[in-house]
């Protein structure tokens, strides 16, 4: 005898058999489809979330505060532009040297990367010496990330004088070597 013929043969005398065997299968399926409904369902509302943070970015609708986030709170695009990686990266620096003097600050020296490691990513990198009041420092690193281009410090050294009373402590010019880098778009 075959098992062919065996299992034919016990599922004809008992409908036991056939019909829990059926619901077994019918129940998989069953699990199978809605388990795969869940799953579209739950890659729609990711899709939503991630729709709804890219307008809060684009500065189309209100943050989590409640407060609307707009594009004139930062001006500017997100991203470099210039039609070539040397004008992007002049741009980089100019943003940084106008960030720096905006908080009073004077720029010491400067050197852009343009044809480092991470410019085959697009990303163009800049190393500024600069000195500055020490209150004025988190000023400019908030000025930094929150404003438009989007800005990376990558490096941040900061030299504090060296003070021969207690009350000179946190007063003063430090000096500053800022390591930024930031995605270069090219010109449309």
């Amino acid at each position: 005898m075959s098992a062919q013929s065996t299992l034919t043969r016990a599922l004809t005398t008992s409908p036991l058999i056939a019909v829990t065997l059926y619901a077994a299968v019918t129940g998989g399926l069953l699990l199978m489809a809605g388990l795969s409904v869940a799953d579209v369902f739950a890659h729609r509302q990711a899709l939503a979330q991630t729709s709804d943070l890219l307008d809060q970015l684009r500065g189309r609708k209100t943050g989590a505060a409640g407060k609307a986030v707009s594009s004139a709170d930062h001006p500017g695009t997100p991203f470099l532009e210039g039609p070539t990686v040397t004008v992007a990266g002049a741009n980089l620096l100019q943003r940084v040297a106008s960030a720096v003097t905006n908080v009073g600050g004077s720029v010491q020296s400067s050197q852009v990367d343009v044809s480092g490691v991470q410019a085959k990513d697009g990303l163009v990198g800049l190393v500024v010496s600069c000195e500055l009041e020490q209150s004025s420092l988190q000023k400019l690193l908030y000025d930094l990330e929150a404003g438009m281009p989007f800005l990376f410090v990558d490096q941040l050294d900061v030299q504090v004088p060296q003070t021969t009373t207690l009350n000179d402590a946190g007063t003063g010019r430090v000096r500053v070597i800022l390591g930024v880098s930031s995605q270069w778009q090219a010109g449309k």
